[in-house]
């Protein structure tokens, strides 16, 4: 994952309010289009007018026939009141509601210039953020904000990926519909993969092969540019600099719950499938390439939760280092890890066995471990 270097590098700077594409969020959210109909949205990481969930919302308002969308911004958004100012006093974390949307204007259309109107004119509901002891204004977990996710139906947005885990709980714990964008390598968190493999949450319809492209913030962009190359890592199109991110869905709305069963034709064979040493696994290189009469454990891509359907398959774990699922046949100790590095490269250091599945010898990339269902 060379190309993210940049985008992985931010996050742990929490320097990772990256801006998603408009069209990226209306080619996912068509899907679920007759789910939100009498929904109250909350867009509970963005900054209305910069933040295209908040945007969609705002235009597909009455196609979708919301009942109310809220959003809420950041009181360190790196990009504040460049569009609108509500406040004077410069504190300019605030709450947007939207309750309809008309013509305001009296152009003749209904638009987003409506809905910037109607923030202007008092129209819609719109209040300062103030934070408490322990979150600045807007943060999700501040106490004004965990009120405002109790009202809602559905959480659609893109979190910062540095605090992704603890958003994901928080959703959780209010036991909230959402849709949310992630860090396709938060499949492999602790804390995310055992809810996917409780079939509490899923992968959207975006197949996991696609790249999504953020803005930079004006902030980060000197910073990101001189670190990335363009082309590769970065474009620039109409003046914005779009990074590409290997990010996901992820949702527990039902609509993207179930797949088409994975249509299974190969046979079979011990010399095709060969077997971890250190799980009673065969590994399976390919998702396409599950074999149609093996009804043992297998090691999967983690792109094969892009075809995971839970009636055809079920999930048993993840080769992994702690062994959190109670599935190594194998543990290797310091002093064969640094044995076999040696063997392989010639030179001291540590090869760690226990982090992956291990096929004479070498591990393999990272596999989720299925079985058939009967």
């Amino acid at each position: 994952m060379a190309k993210n270097q940049n985008l992985n590098s931010a996050a742990k700077a929490k320097k990772d309010k990256f801006y998603t594409q408009l069209e990226d969020v209306a080619e996912e959210l068509r899907h679920y289009q007759d789910f939100f109909k009498g929904k109250i949205v909350l867009c509970n990481c963005d900054d209305p007018f910069e933040s295209n969930f908040f945007q969609y919302f705002a235009i597909m308002f009455n196609a979708l026939e919301l009942k109310k969308l809220i959003a809420t911004s950041y009181a360190d958004s790196p990009i504040k009141g460049k569009e609108i100012n509500l406040f004077p006093d410069g504190k300019t974390a605030y709450m947007v509601e939207v309750d309809a949307l008309k013509d305001w204007n009296g152009d003749g259309r209904e638009d987003l210039d409506d809905v910037k109107f109607a923030i202007e004119h008092g129209i819609y509901k719109t209040t300062q953020l103030e934070g408490d002891l322990h979150y600045c204004a807007g943060d999700f977990r501040s106490e004004e904000c965990l009120e405002l996710l109790k009202q809602a139906d559905v959480v659609v947005t893109n979190p910062p990926f540095s605090v992704f885990r603890e958003f994901v709980a928080t959703l959780m714990d209010y036991r909230k519909k959402f849709l949310i964008l992630g860090n396709k390598n938060a499949i492999t968190y602790k804390e995310i993969f055992p809810l996917i493999m409780q079939d509490k949450f899923w992968i959207g319809f975006m197949p996991m092969s696609r790249d999504i492209l953020f803005e930079i913030p004006e902030a980060y962009q000197k910073e990101f540019i001189a670190k990335a190359d363009e082309g590769s890592k970065y474009r620039i199109v109409d003046g914005k600099i779009l990074a590409r991110a290997s990010a996901i869905w992820f949702t527990n709305i039902e609509v993207a719950r179930f797949r088409e069963d994975i249509p299974l034709y190969k046979k079979y064979s011990p010399e095709e499938y060969p077997r971890y040493d250190n799980y009673d696994a065969i590994e399976v290189s390919k998702t396409a390439e599950i074999p149609c009469d093996y009804f043992g454990v297998m090691g999967v891509p983690i792109t094969f939760l892009d075809k995971y359907d839970p009636r055809q398959f079920e999930i048993l774990g993840m080769c992994e280092n702690l062994d959190l699922y109670g599935l190594k046949t194998r543990t290797y100790t310091a002093k064969e890890c640094r044995d076999r590095y040696f063997e392989l490269f010639g030179k001291p250091g540590t090869y760690d066995l226990n982090a992956a599945g291990v096929i004479n010898g070498k591990k393999v990339y990272q596999r989720i471990l299925i079985r058939r269902r009967q």
